[in-house]
């Protein structure tokens, strides 16, 4: 293991945190990381993105949430010195030379990530985690500079824990796993900003039953009632919050925004800051994404609410001022339906292109074997008394239950007009009533034939 100049600080910084009460800033290239002009970016960028729009405290960013991710490293390092330290070479115990590798790679875990992170990325192709090893990996950035003082490698290798081609499993699974310290900060710090009780969990007993073994990290057998309780959380945060249909329909606004954006651009129609034009026009580069944030996100938005287009500026109203679509639950069967009713929405005057939209939100709460994909061989173990791993659902029926099973719903995106009811005879009327047809008790419907009566 090579050794890095891991200089401290002379005096211990401790910055309050609403999650964690204290966070603890021990070594200079730390603070350092702290300080760059990448990593302050992150305080422009909200966590959880259109969510705010449903849940108003859910203001926080991925400034804090890197910051506790770097946390609960440092403290898991802590356990993990005092508990486990490894004693002989291949011993399957903790080494500590790999502290400040995997504090710097927790702190900068989530650093590519940008404005509506998702929906920006697949309108645009930009890919966060990508980028976040391009930050830093790149001689010009500040963040590059600051881990070269460690070591002329150490920022290639933070970037390969990020990868998760880092060849010390432990180090990996730390960060990026079913049970790591980003998922156990981020649900943390959602459940807080939003304020739903049901996505906490005992994080203290997480950490004190959390232990190293040769192949990654597992826990032990005492705390397995605590894994339950926050795969439960983390089951209840996707299925009420970050799958909330009002969120949803948010994001289906923004993208649709975006799109027609990029379409009155290429017209030579459209008022737009220079950083964002450079992707409107596909020539982007990585200081133009560096330069964006929810503010010039929403400052481009604002300008479009004076389009000269009415779909562009309608859309740009909608977002700002949260004006959400309806939406209703659909299945492969009601799927066949959506094109009659977008005919009804295209008659009563909406683009259906723009003002309708199918969305899927389904997430696998827990799956103890898959093979590929971002959690690929990612299952939690629980480790007994006799030093025996056991994958948790074999142990835990609860999470038996949930095992490989797909939760979460797909909804069909419609103007709220289409759902409105008048005192007085309205125009649209006749095609409003017979689009509410086909909806009941919050689910898209076939119409019931009526029965024929014979004599």
């Amino acid at each position: 293991m090579a050794e890095f100049n891991s200089k401290k600080l002379a005096k211990e910084v401790v910055l309050r945190d609403p999650v964690h009460g204290y966070i603890h800033i021990e070594d200079q290239v730390i603070f350092d990381l702290l300080k760059t002009k990448e990593f302050q970016r992150m305080r422009r960028i909200k966590q959880l993105g259109p969510i705010a729009y449903v849940f108003p405290g859910a203001t926080h960013t991925r400034f804090e949430h890197n910051l506790g991710v770097y946390e609960l490293t440092r403290r898991i390092c802590d356990i993990f010195v005092k508990k486990y330290p490894t004693q002989r070479p291949g011993d399957g115990l903790w080494d500590d030379h790999n502290r400040l590798l995997v504090e710097c790679a927790g702190m900068l875990h989530d650093i590519g990530h940008g404005p509506y992170s998702h929906t920006f990325e697949h309108l645009f192709g930009t890919n966060h985690e990508k980028i976040g090893q391009k930050i830093i990996t790149n001689p010009n950035t500040e963040i590059n500079h600051a881990l070269k003082k460690v070591a002329p490698n150490f920022p290639e290798l933070v970037a390969s824990v990020i990868a998760k081609t880092y060849p010390n499993p432990q180090v990996v699974k730390m960060i990026s796993s079913q049970a790591d310290a980003d998922r156990m900060d981020y649900l943390e710090r959602d459940a807080y900003f939003t304020g739903v009780t049901y996505g906490e969990f005992d994080l203290s007993r997480i950490l004190q039953e959390i232990r190293p073994y040769q192949d990654g990290i597992c826990f032990n057998s005492d705390g397995m009632h605590a894994v339950e309780d926050y795969i439960s959380s983390r089951y209840q945060m996707y299925q009420q919050v970050y799958f909330h249909r009002v969120g949803r329909s948010m994001e289906v606004l923004l993208q649709h925004l975006l799109e027609r954006a990029k379409i009155i651009y290429q017209q030579q129609r459209l008022q737009v800051t220079p950083s964002v034009e450079q992707f409107l026009a596909g020539n982007w580069t990585l200081d133009d994404y560096l330069k964006l944030d929810d503010g010039v996100m929403e400052t481009n938005f604002s300008m479009w609410t004076k389009s000269g287009d009415p779909i562009l500026a309608d859309l740009a109203n909608r977002y700002l001022y949260r004006k959400p679509l309806a939406s209703v639950r659909i299945d492969q069967e009601t799927k066949n339906l959506l094109p009659k009713l977008k005919d009804l929405i295209k008659q009563a005057g909406f683009d259906p292109t723009y003002y309708t939209a199918t969305n899927s939100a389904f997430d696998e709460p827990y799956d103890a074997y898959k093979p590929s994909g971002k959690n690929a061989n990612s299952q939690i173990e629980i480790m007994q008394s006799d030093g025996q791993l056991i994958e948790l659902s074999q142990l835990s029926p609860l999470v038996r239950a949930l095992n490989g099973t797909i939760q979460g719903d797909e909804r069909f995106f419609f103007p709220k007009t289409m759902l409105s009811i008048s005192d007085e005879p309205q125009i649209f009327d006749p095609l409003y009533e017979q689009f509410q047809r086909y909806i009941k008790n919050g689910e898209l419907r076939y119409l019931r034939r009526p029965k024929r009566t014979t004599k």
